[in-house]
């Protein structure tokens, strides 16, 4: 016999649940990284952007291209796309949240099924869930 026929189905169908909770995780996490570096550019940016003069000349890189454009029109581009990314980070990290949260609950549940299909001396849930 092998090991995964042991498996009950419910407990089978629970691990599928927690891999795949953990693959969203890794996603929500990795697109989290993204958004938090692109955050911290605009952010640098706008410091550099407030410490030049008001008559200075401001480029903008469109692909290969470096195209002059006005200070105010940059600064108000750069907001507006802070203020995206803020938003973005904050879904991302209510996101991460509820999906950390159901994964630590699946992991509880498949550590009680499989406790008590593995101990059978009786349960103890005062030592699991603290």
């Amino acid at each position: 016999m092998s090991g995964s026929g042991e498996i009950p189905p419910m407990v089978q169908n629970q691990l599928a649940q927690l891999q795949q909770l953990k693959l969203q995780l890794e996603t929500v996490s990795r697109q989290k990284m993204q958004v938090e570096a692109l955050l911290r550019d605009a952010e640098t940016a706008l410091k550099e952007l407030d410490k030049l003069d008001e008559d200075s000349i401001v480029y903008r890189t469109v692909g290969e291209l470096m195209i002059k454009e006005d200070r105010v029109k940059v600064r108000e581009d750069l907001s507006e796309k802070k203020e995206t990314y803020d938003l973005r980070l904050k879904t991302l990290e209510r996101q991460e949240e509820r999906v950390q949260k159901k994964y630590q609950q699946l992991m509880e549940q498949l550590r009680e099924a499989l406790g008590a299909a593995g101990a059978g001396a009786g349960p103890s849930p005062t030592t699991m869930g603290a």
